[in-house]
């Protein structure tokens, strides 16, 4: 403090431009890249599981197998049938070409060749019949034989040996997660979106070669998960009821410590600010309307008010965008006592430790 009737001693911080990273903090939860149900397509016995519970299964792997009894006895029951009408028809192609000549010579009447035409037709119908019969056949007996849809984890089998499956419920069988990346869905203000489009677009969001956005995924324990992913779609529709918008990552998981439904917050790089000015919050105060505003070493000495504009925090420290500049003497003590136009005694102040990053959590 100065002496009676003396300026104030206070205590000051010179404004000095510095780059500072900026990020945003979305919560999210992650999912699976694909999901697929393995379900019965036809009724019948389980005869076997062929897989381990928990493992991982590549595309095509038999899985189950069903008792293909009775659906090798309805595709042979089918190819019976379709020899049956193959044989009637060549007869009946036979007949007509015969008829065909006798009809020619007067030999017959016309109604005679048109029976027998008519009849070879109806037994050409019976062949493609026969052979849609056929193809049904070997669709059911094929599916006896339950294959993965997708490469991925396995988990639990849903029925055992001896159970009975039903191809009217669908039976789930077991279901496959392809694991080796990620989905994290996150939800973001519909207003924080558009913005979030506009930097993308002026290139002040940082994205990868193919022009998606970089993210980060900070796990449940507070570390930074090493892989990085990129923004790769967004929902369609504005959510009325919360007016945000559901947008999705995609992160590489080679070792699977992602796991569907964890918990996890997405940090979005936002860019970086080279010339960024930096003001620790306990120097901030707020005016009867709410502005932020900031007590500075003005003409003379004297102590004067910069309203301030700060959109957001960087640690401890607000980012300044409006209201300072380099070389400006900001107070950081004696703030109660401070009155605009009175004049102080400028006493260096130790500067806050500089912040890499500037992150904002919704």
């Amino acid at each position: 403090m100065g002496g009676p009737g003396g300026p104030m001693e206070v205590s000051v911080l010179t404004i000095a431009t510095a780059p500072v990273t900026l990020t945003q903090d979305l919560p999210g939860r992650t999912s699976a890249f694909r999901v697929a149900e393995v379900r019965a397509r036809v009724n019948g016995i389980v005869l076997k599981r062929l897989f381990q519970e928990g493992t991982d299964v590549a595309e095509g792997q038999l899985l189950y197998e069903i008792d293909p009894a009775p659906y090798q006895a309805a595709l042979e029951s089918a190819l019976g049938t379709l020899a049956r009408a193959e044989a009637n028809a060549a007869t009946a192609r036979s007949k007509e070409q015969r008829f065909k000549q006798l009809l020619t010579s007067r030999a017959i009447s016309k109604q005679d060749y048109d029976d027998a035409a008519a009849n070879q037709g109806s037994f050409e119908a019976d062949i493609i019949s026969g052979q849609a019969a056929v193809q049904t056949a070997r669709i059911n007996l094929g599916y006896t034989n339950i294959t993965s849809p997708v490469a991925g984890r396995i988990g639990i089998s849903q029925v055992t040996e001896g159970a009975y499956v039903q191809e009217s419920a669908a039976t789930l069988l077991a279901t496959v997660q392809q694991l080796d990346k990620v989905y994290v869905d996150v939800t973001q203000a519909s207003s924080e979106f558009l913005r979030l489009k506009r930097d993308l677009a002026s290139g002040k969001l940082k994205a990868d070669e193919t022009g998606k956005a970089k993210v980060k995924v900070i796990m449940e324990d507070g570390t930074v998960y090493a892989g990085e992913g990129r923004l790769a779609v967004s929902d369609v529709t504005v959510n009325t009821t919360t007016n945000s918008v559901t947008v999705r990552a995609v992160f590489p998981n080679p070792d699977g410590d992602l796991l569907p439904g964890l918990f996890v917050r997405a940090r979005l790089e936002e860019g970086t600010t080279p010339d960024a000015i930096l003001v620790p919050q306990l120097a901030v105060t707020r005016n009867t309307k709410g502005e932020p505003t900031a007590m500075v070493v003005g003409a003379n000495s004297a102590a004067e008010v910069r309203v301030l504009e700060t959109p957001r925090t960087v640690g401890n420290q607000w980012l300044v965008t409006a209201g300072l500049k380099p070389g400006d003497q900001v107070i950081v003590d004696h703030l109660q006592m401070v009155r605009p136009g009175m004049p102080v005694k400028v006493a260096p102040a130790a500067p806050p430790q500089p912040a890499a990053t500037a992150s904002t959590a919704h």
